[in-house]
């Protein structure tokens, strides 16, 4: 394969055209999937005439790959452009492709950097174009004679980790119209430049999502819409609690360790704070007739949590019995918590104001002092 050799910095890569019908050849298509309680996520019933539909239900899907679910409109409309666009070049923008494999290259003797440059062994993945691509395949299925004049111009990155795709990917695709938030949380941790403290924090929310003795496992909502279970709280809602309070904690933290098992003593903290707090609501917790589990209390509780971990974090043990005593008295708040008349017992303008304000009451009725967080 004719390629151009292009350096940026300590970077190196290829630029290359491929025609269409080798290319399809040549990549693979994968996406990520959550696994809810261990059995994956079911495919959603496709008509048998809709060839996108059955083309995006077949994808490979893993839990370890970076890439979104393939939208089926998406694909739809892109197949739609390349059949009606005349002058306009189908695919004017380049795809990005990645091979952990090292690829050999045989420069020139001219100085330009062009050269000969070895097949990968394995196909592709597709960092950026995924969806181009499949809507090629289609195109080429319906006009092959059109799409045997196609030249896809690629971009290849060789003999890299898969966290350097996925740090790419991210680069890519993290202004918040093009990549979900929760879906972002899961790969702070493979990407190099992510602040370390939200790094620690998505290592918290992770292991609530997936930790067997998490009382908010499969509670948690990775998939926003495309979630078909009951789901307690938004990834990124959780996120951003945890991430609040291990940024004002960051001093402190970093004094002591910003490891995953640093991580780990802070997941055992919210794990016994919400295991107490589970005794003391009763029936009231995931009932569907209370708003105790609902995202403006959960997160109101994280916070008293974060306030009396600051107080009586320490020793673990015995900590969930502790933590229970010192709750007891929202037991007599559940009837405040009842769906009906819920807003009006707490108004406030907006979510972030009632939260403040749920927090606040379940502090006071406890007897909880809010951290002093400007000195953290």
């Amino acid at each position: 394969m004719i390629a151009t050799q292009v350096r940026q910095k300590d970077a190196v890569f290829y630029f290359a055209s491929y025609k269409s019908e080798q290319l399809l050849k040549k990549v693979r298509f994968i996406s990520r999937f959550y696994d809810e309680q261990g059995g994956g996520i079911a495919a959603d019933a496709v008509a048998a005439d809709d060839d996108v539909g059955q083309f995006i239900a077949r994808i490979e899907r893993s839990d370890k790959a970076f890439q979104r679910e393939m939208s089926r409109a998406k694909v739809a409309a892109i197949r739609n452009f390349y059949e009606t666009a005349i002058s306009q070049p189908p695919i004017p923008g380049v795809v990005l492709l990645f091979t952990p494999q090292k690829l050999a290259f045989q420069a020139w003797d001219d100085g330009s950097g062009v050269g000969r440059l070895q097949e990968p062994d394995e196909k592709f993945l597709i960092i950026d174009g995924q969806h181009r691509l499949a809507a090629l395949e289609f195109f080429e299925r319906t006009h092959p004679d059109d799409a045997k004049n196609i030249q896809v111009p690629c971009v290849i990155f060789d003999g890299r980790t898969e966290d350097f795709a996925t740090e790419m990917f991210v680069i890519i695709n993290s202004t918040p119209t093009r990549i979900n938030k929760s879906h972002l949380v899961d790969l702070y941790e493979r990407v190099s430049w992510a602040e370390p403290d939200r790094r620690f924090a998505a290592h918290i929310a992770e292991m609530l999502y997936s930790e067997a003795d998490s009382p908010l496992r499969y509670r948690i909502n990775r998939l926003g819409g495309r979630s078909k279970q009951e789901k307690w709280i938004l990834q990124a809602e959780l996120f951003n609690e945890i991430h609040r309070w291990v940024k004002s904690a960051w001093k402190r933290i970093t004094a002591e360790g910003t490891d995953k098992r640093a991580a780990g003593r802070y997941y055992e903290q919210v794990r016994d704070f919400l295991k107490a707090a589970a005794a003391v609501w009763g029936d009231a917790w995931g009932h569907a007739g209370y708003m105790v589990t609902k995202p403006v209390t959960l997160k109101a509780m994280l916070r008293v949590c974060a306030d009396l971990a600051a107080a009586d974090g320490e020793p673990g043990e015995g900590r969930v019995e502790r933590w229970r005593a010192a709750l007891a008295p929202w037991s007599e708040q559940a009837r405040e918590f009842r769906n009906e008349g819920f807003y009006e017992r707490f108004p406030a303008k907006g979510q972030v104001e009632r939260v403040a304000r749920i927090h606040r009451d379940l502090g006071r009725a406890a007897g909880i002092a809010p951290r002093a967080r400007a000195k953290e």
